[in-house]
């Protein structure tokens, strides 16, 4: 089985063909239907061999098609002192991609 460990957002995921993955959302104009190229690779395993980067594969990379867009649900962010009459609160919602991973390099 072959697979890929790519890092995005700050995190890793270990990716096979056909995968759909949940990542954070990167700067940029993208719309659903895109291809995404990931470049930075740690890890690639082909089933016989397998190559490790240092800390990335120079030659290897991922592609992906963005098949949706989406926002998490909301989290609330409170900010309270006591005997003071302070509280503030904000609500925040983080955007994510979700990717279908088409093909290893």
């Amino acid at each position: 089985m072959e697979f890929a460990i790519i890092k995005t957002g700050g995190k890793q995921y270990k990716v096979s063909k056909g995968d759909v993955v949940k990542i954070e959302k990167f700067k940029g104009d993208f719309k659903v239907g895109d291809k995404i190229t990931f470049n930075e690779v740690l890890l690639v395993e082909d089933g016989k061999d397998t190559k490790i980067g240092t800390p990335y594969i120079a030659t290897a990379k991922v592609e992906a098609t963005l098949a949706e867009i989406g926002r998490n649900k909301t989290v609330d962010v409170v900010k309270y002192k006591q005997k003071s009459r302070y509280f503030k609160k904000n609500g925040h919602r983080q955007p994510w991609f979700k990717v279908k991973i088409d093909t290893i390099k």
